[in-house]
């Protein structure tokens, strides 16, 4: 499964972020991949992409950064595979 995570950074400051993430890198558990990141204008929120079999896989990387940010998890598909399963409806 695909899942929008997007990321608010507590106090809107992504410093201690950066730092931690140069520290120990992005922290995946097995099972989950990124596959990419935009990050807002103000720098005070990540959109990231990444597949896992299900939501609950996340958690192990969310506990890795909760005390940093905030986590809000939405699942999504791409627009074929969106289109291609309203074909079947």
């Amino acid at each position: 499964m695909l899942f929008m995570v997007i990321e608010r950074f507590k106090n809107g400051d992504a410093r201690p972020i950066g730092a931690r993430f140069k520290l120990s890198g992005r922290m995946l558990p097995e099972g989950v991949t990124y596959h990419a990141s935009w990050v807002d204008a103000d720098g005070t929120r990540c959109f990231q992409i990444m597949e896992a079999p299900d939501a609950e896989s996340l958690n192990a990387w969310i506990a890795c950064w909760q005390d940093l940010i905030d986590f809000e998890i939405v699942p999504v598909l791409t627009s074929t595979d969106f289109w291609a399963k309203k074909q079947l409806e």
